[in-house]
């Protein structure tokens, strides 16, 4: 199958979650895309003429795809060769290397996949670490309990990773015999939480299935290479990305060549400072020569640009002020063209830097149409501008070189909510001081996690006290209202919440210590407290509880303050002039003032 008849084809799954919104239908042209099976590699080598026809009516540049067999192979060999030099010395990787255990390996690089997701490499490798060595197998993390899974995942966020991780486990050692799947197919289709990427990771490293894989590392690279300019996460762009990463896998290493299209982007493709001379594949990224024609002179770029543009849709100036298509001719030329338009405007040499500027931001793209001053002087195809590449209200910024690709889009700004909690503590209780710790409800954000009584509350809330009072009393029985402090606030962001918990704190002392907990609530000492199921935002909560305590408020170090006992009884000279020195106290003050 065509790779442009795999991206235009209907669709028979839906988007992966993270890509659900689609682009709207253009003029009844566009069909929603396929993005939750497997594409077959294709060929890279010339499309047929009905297939350019369908490119054409789609307005979809075969720009933006590698054409040549020759360069997918040259992608290839440099990328792999590349890996085996720099490649990171990781945990996952050893253990993915040296298993020989089909079903082992693939769960060790299930665990580092899951962990990986939205989470960097440094924060991640402890946890994997540890993880290993208390569940080395798909059985053990099987008998686990949820309780275990959440403490050890505790501060990784996204929680509800390590929970399905163990359902999933669970279902491979009761219901398939032990045996993971083989195929990212069924992969995906019987393992919960396990979406296309996670699905494509171990079935190429783990049992060596030429499958691509795109995840945000890889979206950069492939956008750079291919100047794709377009929304990453719309319908049409996810789908190209996924065809191109199935073209260019290593059917002889897909596990290898995926991990280093990945680890070219986390280490040299970077999204902020790129480094470019350092990159593998730098001859065949587009992103990159543009950015080095542009230094080498605007003549110069042009002219390349108006030859690509030709070349790659089939068509050519026709010299009477139109495009035609049909045939390659010799190569135009940005003087020869705008000598041949019909317009005498476009013959003014003052018009050339505005008709420069807007062709470069079009043609060097490669798109099929051309807009603004350019488009007046030479009329587009009917099919209008590449979808595939930057829409012309954002025209290339010199200053970003390739980091204007991949396109990025705006992001929502987090719902903002908030929450009153209080750190309601027992300092007589018997083994030292406890804390009070509800489980939050099974589903949900921080699903079976652990945290202080909480209640939903408005921003400066006029009642927020006592409905913080009353769930207090719900856990804990009848308590001192007056005691309740207030200490302080907390922010936390989580993927799609910013929220903002008022910090209350109240100590239970001179009452009996209470030693039973009602079901869904814990006592527990400041260390089980350290060790337990909690969020990073609960224990920034008890370390503002923690600062508010006598003795054990932070702060920047003073010198220590002398009583008066601890002091030597000065001379009477001394005395004199600790008297002069010594500011009058406020009564004094007052009567003066009187």
């Amino acid at each position: 199958m065509s790779i442009w008849r795999a991206i235009m084809k209907k669709p028979r799954t839906a988007v992966r979650s993270c890509q659900r919104k689609r682009a709207p239908c253009q003029e009844g042209r566009e069909k929603r895309v396929l993005s939750g099976r497997q594409v077959k590699p294709s060929t890279p080598n010339g499309l047929a003429g009905r297939q350019e026809e369908v490119l054409l009516q789609a307005s979809l540049s075969p720009y933006h795809l590698f054409r040549d067999p020759a360069d997918v192979r040259v992608f290839r060999e440099n990328l792999l060769s590349w890996y085996d030099r720099e490649k990171r010395d990781l945990p996952w990787r050893r253990r993915a290397e040296g298993e020989v255990d089909l079903d082992r390996r693939a769960y060790a690089v299930w665990v580092s996949e899951v962990m990986l997701q939205q989470t960097q490499v440094a924060t991640v490798i402890n946890y994997y670490t540890r993880w290993m060595q208390k569940w080395p197998t798909l059985q053990d993390l099987a008998s686990a309990s949820l309780e275990e899974v959440n403490q050890l995942w505790a501060g990784l966020g996204y929680y509800s990773r390590g929970r399905r991780l163990q359902e999933g486990a669970r279902k491979v050692v009761e219901e398939l015999g032990g045996h993971m799947p083989r195929t990212a197919e069924t992969l995906q289709q019987l393992l919960p939480g396990v979406g296309r990427y996670t699905a494509g990771a171990i079935a190429s490293i783990a049992f060596g299935q030429a499958t691509g894989v795109v995840d945000g590392n890889v979206v950069r690279v492939l956008c750079r290479v291919r100047a794709i300019g377009a929304d990453p996460r719309s319908a049409l762009v996810s789908q190209l990305l996924w065809s191109l990463a199935q073209q260019l896998v290593d059917p002889a290493r897909p596990g290898d060549w995926n991990q280093a299209a990945m680890e070219l982007g986390a280490t040299v493709c970077t999204p902020q400072h790129p480094r470019c001379s350092q990159c593998p594949v730098q001859s065949l990224c587009w992103a990159q020569q543009r950015v080095s024609r542009l230094r080498k002179g605007q003549a110069g770029v042009l002219d390349g640009d108006l030859w690509r543009l030709t070349s790659a849709s089939r068509l050519r100036w026709s010299g009477n002020g139109s495009w035609a298509r049909g045939p390659r001719r010799a190569a135009p030329t940005w003087r020869s063209v705008v000598s041949a338009s019909p317009s005498p405007a476009a013959r003014r040499p003052a018009l050339y830097p505005t008709l420069s500027k807007t062709l470069q931001s079009w043609a060097t793209a490669c798109c099929l149409g051309l807009s603004g001053a350019a488009g007046s002087l030479f009329p587009a195809p009917r099919a209008g501008p590449c979808r595939l590449c930057a829409p012309p209200t954002e025209p290339w910024d010199p200053t970003r070189g390739v980091t204007n690709f991949p396109r990025k889009a705006g992001r929502r700004p987090p719902r903002e909510e908030c929450s009153a909690t209080c750190v309601l503590e027992q300092p007589g209780a018997l083994g030292g001081p406890r804390v009070l710790l509800v489980q939050r409800p099974s589903s949900g954000l921080l699903a079976g996690l652990w945290q202080f009584p909480a209640v939903t509350a408005e921003p400066s809330g006029p009642r927020e006290r006592e409905a913080l009072l009353r769930e207090l009393q719900s856990w804990a029985g009848p308590l001192p209202a007056p005691r309740l402090r207030h200490l302080g606030q907390v922010v936390h962001t989580f993927s799609h919440i910013k929220l903002t918990y008022q910090v209350y704190g109240l100590a239970l002392e001179g009452q009996t210590p209470v030693t039973v907990a009602p079901p869904g609530a814990r006592w527990l000492t400041r260390e089980e407290f350290h060790t337990a199921a909690v969020s990073t935002a609960m224990k920034k909560v008890f370390r503002v509880y923690e600062g508010q305590q006598p003795g054990t408020r932070k702060g920047p170090k003073r010198c220590p303050v002398s009583t008066p006992s601890s002091r030597k009884k000065p001379s009477p000279g001394q005395q004199l002039l600790d008297s002069f020195f010594r500011p009058p106290d406020a009564s004094s003050l007052n009567s003066t003032a009187q």
